[in-house]
């Protein structure tokens, strides 16, 4: 009940948040229910819906990324002034956010259930009724024990992911101080008091070493010919189906990506500070260089779910031919949507957040006479440091992940 007051009663902006987030989640649901679909539709081909049910996983993971990311910013979780008093204590904050995550992705949950049950046919009364009845096997009953089993994956794990990451450090239980301070998540962006701080470049070397790593075990085990256009998320690597080093060199290329994602912002920034630089790119680079642990992860991810698609725009389209099967259908392209939009989700809100962080300074910056204009600049210096540097890169991991594969 207090998370729905609150929720009621949030800044419009943090209600458009939690809308994308049930929107988010309202199509990784569906998918789900559309593996869901074709395994009772297609009793003798249980490898198959196991298949699509696995591939469910890349969505949901984004999904629930995001919903983390919403979270982690939402301001009615965090601790004020008068609250310890009545048990809202930090624990208990955690515990509110991961309450509201599983509303809000309960609800985008049935919303995609309505959706999919009217555009199988199964409700009627709408023109849209039974539209997609072919595509999604329609004419076959779903046992609701196992939809909604289902349906509550992903607000269960949403929850569980956000009571664990948001719960207070233990050093922060102990430590007195005042009551409006915000909780740190332990996510490795703040050191607990007495400890030296880790540079958010830390992770570069080890983020490089773990992408090489992954491209060579690519160029080591895919050397089978490109997948066959008529089979629905077919992979290459083997003539059987899909090799497992293949699959493991491009999850060690997404890990080392998001690892170095903090170290590459903070080197950009430093790029940006380098030299005698004037108000703008001092500016611009000191801000990159503060906010790289908290905008340089989510970045990271961003750039590995775009490679991933370039990538598979590349080996896809090796055997798509004008005349024959389309590779990408509808549902894959739900799918891709579902992961990019959470990403650039994921990214735009922890950007928002850093700005909301140093919200303080920039008060202090215009008090003092500083214009408007030179903070815009060097957002927007900010802004192109980042896409020179990820850019390039993004579309280099994605060449050399599919090169082995295409020639």
């Amino acid at each position: 009940m207090l998370s729905l007051r609150l929720t009621r009663g949030a800044h419009p902006l943090v209600l458009l948040r939690r809308v994308l987030v049930a929107a988010a989640a309202a199509g990784a649901a569906f998918l789900l229910l559309c593996a869901l679909g074709y395994a009772v539709a297609h009793p003798k081909r249980p490898e198959e819906g196991v298949v699509r049910l696995l591939w469910c996983v890349v969505p949901c993971a984004a999904v629930v990324h995001f919903a983390l990311a919403v979270a982690r910013t939402d301001p009615a979780t965090r601790p004020r002034d008068g609250l310890d008093a009545i048990g809202l204590g930090p624990v208990r904050l955690a515990l509110l956010a991961a309450a509201s995550t599983a509303v809000t992705c309960g609800l985008g949950s049935g919303a995609a259930l309505l959706g999919y049950l009217e555009l199988r046919g199964d409700l009627g009364g709408t023109p849209l009724s039974g539209t997609a009845n072919r595509l999604l096997d329609g004419g076959h009953a779903l046992p609701w024990a196992a939809t909604v089993t289902l349906l509550a994956v992903l607000p269960a794990v949403s929850a569980g992911v956000c009571a664990l990451v948001l719960r207070p450090r233990e050093e922060q239980r102990k430590r007195p101080g005042p009551a409006h301070a915000r909780p740190q998540p332990d996510d490795g962006s703040a050191p607990p008091r007495g400890a030296s701080a880790r540079p958010s470049y830390a992770g570069l070397p080890w983020g490089v070493a773990v992408i090489a790593t992954g491209l060579a075990l690519v160029a080591y085990v895919g050397h089978a010919p490109a997948p066959e256009p008529g089979r629905l998320l077919a992979l290459p690597g083997q003539d059987g189906g899909a090799s497992p080093g293949l699959l493991g060199g491009w999850l060690l290329t997404v890990f080392g990506l998001v690892l170095a994602g903090p170290g590459l912002t903070h080197w950009c920034g430093a790029a940006l500070a380098a030299g005698r630089p004037g108000a703008v790119r001092m500016l611009a680079g000191r801000t990159l260089q503060d906010a790289a642990t908290r905008l340089g992860r989510p970045l990271g991810v961003l750039c590995a779910v775009a490679a991933g698609a370039l990538a598979a725009a590349e080996l896809y389209g090796v055997a798509w031919e004008g005349a024959g099967p389309r590779p990408f259908g509808p549902l894959t392209g739900l799918g891709a949507a579902v992961v990019m939009a959470s990403a650039t989700a994921t990214a735009i809100t922890a950007a928002l957040d850093a700005r909301q962080v140093r919200s303080e300074t920039t008060a202090a910056l215009l008090r003092l006479g500083l214009p408007g204009s030179l903070l815009r600049g060097a957002a927007a210096v900010r802004t192109a440091a980042l896409v020179v540097v990820l850019a390039p890169l993004t579309w280099v991991v994605a060449e050399l992940a599919a090169l082995p594969l295409t020639r």
